[in-house]
């Protein structure tokens, strides 16, 4: 009887391998049939971007796509978000996969025939409008797993829910409390949701390689405002003053003490950071106040709650000791993008089936932030890197995200197709 009970083991560990087998030959071929399409998709969408909540013609080309391949659609979601549902052929779990559609406030001084010359008025400055950080990859991409996947409907064992998000990069209206992956959530997206996974292109990253790392693989991110308020005076008679230069300037250097001296960089990094510094109109004239601007960065609750603590502290009692006050706002906008530790050490071996074992890196922690960090408060998530360098790049010169002359490789996006495919019917499968 034992030996029976091993010998049927075997035989369905052989079949579910074989099935496998074929299904990863499946989406290898379709995705490569695909490759010139989503080139061509991320073309345009380039040629053509919009600002966070205005995606209007990217979501109006995605959810025309869905329907043509039989999806039930839902669009307006957080303003100009679209859901596309695929039910399988087969019962299983619901795995949703995410793309973010927004540009950025960035004139693109890249030489492409497909080079963005859409310009607009952001916080009062006239300005290009660019995808400067490969959110219109990330949708060609996915448009391109969505055909790809709803070729092999019958096959599926489950439910893949194909999420396309509005500004992920945030708004200028500080009014509005919820946005992005935030309101998708408020929205109840992540309901019927058993697991999610994303990617972000990274133009840093030689094309063919994918990166990832489990538990906090990118920062939480913190606005933060401090505004120094002292006594103008002539700039002649600074005696008759309560500088608030001199002081906004001291609390600049207190600040500097938090990460050096105050959190444990051993463990973990953390930055905090001053932008901007606005105050006085004239050369002579010592002003009121002085506003600073400026961004946190952390990687765990107990750090964050550290450094809002002593940012306080330093703020307040350095601007007291000089007669002035100061008043200090944290606004916490993204959580830590944690990833799932068990997911990720379960489909780890499925991105290495994909890329080749010498093409996946696991990755030190990231100071950026990400919204895909609400998606994954709510249900497990995994969110990797994909390469998007020429392969004869050089990291340390290849121009970033978020600037001007940003640029991506197109021969990694049909690995992004073929990772995010396999890692949606791989985990149907083993759940």
């Amino acid at each position: 009887m034992e030996k029976a009970i091993i010998t049927l083991s075997l035989l369905f560990m052989t079949t579910f391998a074989r099935g496998q087998s074929g299904m990863q030959e499946q989406i290898n071929q379709t995705a490569l049939a695909l490759e010139e399409q989503v080139i061509e998709w991320r073309r345009d969408f380039h040629q053509h971007p919009e600002l966070g909540n205005e995606e209007t013609r990217t979501a109006g080309i995605v959810a025309a796509h869905l329907r043509d391949l039989g999806m039930e659609v839902t669009e307006g979601v957080a303003v100009t978000g679209v859901i596309g549902v695929l039910k399988g052929g087969k019962p299983g779990p619901t795995v949703a996969i995410r793309a973010d559609m927004d540009a950025l406030p960035v004139t693109e001084r890249n030489d492409l025939p497909f080079k963005s010359q859409v310009t607009t008025n952001y916080n009062g400055q006239e300005t290009g409008v660019m995808h400067a950080c490969g959110h219109d990859s990330h949708v060609a991409i996915l448009m391109g797993v969505a055909e790809l996947l709803a070729g092999m409907q019958d096959e599926l064992n489950g439910t893949v829910k194909f999420i396309f998000q509005p500004a992920e990069e945030g708004l200028e209206d500080k009014t509005v409390e919820s946005w992005g992956a935030k309101q998708m959530v408020e929205e109840g997206v992540m309901e019927d949701v058993d697991a999610i996974f994303g990617l972000h292109i990274n133009s840093q990253t030689p094309a063919g390689v994918i990166k990832y790392k489990p538990g906090p693989s990118m920062a939480a991110v913190d606005n933060l405002e401090i505004l120094v308020k002292g006594r103008q005076a002539h700039g002649a008679y600074p005696w008759s003053s309560i500088d608030p230069i001199v002081t906004a300037s001291q609390i600049v250097m207190g600040l500097q003490t938090i990460v050096s001296r105050n959190v444990k960089i051993i463990e973990i990094p953390a930055i905090v950071t001053i932008g901007a510094i606005h105050g006085g109109v004239r050369h002579n004239i010592i002003p009121e106040e002085v506003e600073m601007i400026g961004t946190i960065r952390t990687y765990s609750e107990s750090q964050q709650t550290l450094i809002h603590r002593r940012i306080r502290e330093i703020g307040e009692n350095i601007a007291e000791s000089a007669g002035a006050a100061a008043e200090i706002s944290i606004k916490k906008m993204y959580p830590v993008t944690h990833n799932d530790p068990d997911l990720t050490a379960s489909m780890l071996p499925i991105l290495e089936k994909v890329a080749g074992k010498a093409n996946v890196w696991l990755h030190d922690p990231v100071t950026g932030a990400e919204d895909f960090s609400f998606y994954q408060k709510e249900k497990p998530g995994l969110f990797i890197f994909l390469g998007g360098m020429p392969p004869e790049g050089d990291s340390e010169t290849a121009p970033s995200h978020h600037t001007p002359d940003f640029y991506l490789d197109e021969s990694g996006f049909v690995l992004g197709v073929r990772a995010l495919s396999q890692l949606a019917v791989d985990y149907m499968e083993l759940n």
